[in-house]
């Protein structure tokens, strides 16, 4: 009786045949689709991709090329050393050879004269901690009195 159309209860056999049906159709026109365009590519359900084989040589490639020193963002450690102390080098040799301008030649006068400035407080600072206590006291007293 399941086999006759006409007592078929709907949502039990037919339904199951046609989204059967429907997922092949469906699934013949985006492998239609896909066969066209080049770009997609489709990838298995266990996570690796259709084009395994050429992703392992661009990553062996990739690993030749960083183990040769090709590629200039991955340098070896050494080589970006002894590069930045060269270009160091010659930044400073080029610094040595043109003349100062007017602004470097005044910002080194004040740099000296902060130096000097700066030297002489901690002179100050050695004399004051060489005197006895007493004394300081007795100096600030006579400048307390002073002042009123």
């Amino acid at each position: 009786m399941e086999g006759s159309t006409a007592k078929k209860k709907p949502g039990y056999g037919n339904h199951k045949k046609e989204t059967s049906v429907g997922r092949q159709r469906l699934a013949r026109q985006s492998t239609a689709d896909c066969s066209g365009d080049e770009g997609i590519r489709l990838r298995k359900l266990n996570g690796s991709s259709v084009e395994a084989p050429s992703y392992q040589n661009l990553h062996r490639e990739l690993l030749l090329s960083h183990k040769r020193g090709l590629l200039l963002e991955e340098k070896p450690e050494l080589k970006r050393v002894l590069e930045q102390r060269r270009l160091e080098l010659h930044k400073e040799e080029e610094m040595a050879k043109r003349r100062p301008s007017d602004l470097e030649t005044e910002l080194r006068k004040r740099q000296q004269k902060m130096q000097e400035y700066e030297q002489e407080e901690i002179r100050q600072r050695e004399n004051q901690q060489k005197i006895p206590e007493f004394v300081r006291v007795k100096d600030n007293l006579r400048r307390t009195q002073t002042s009123e």
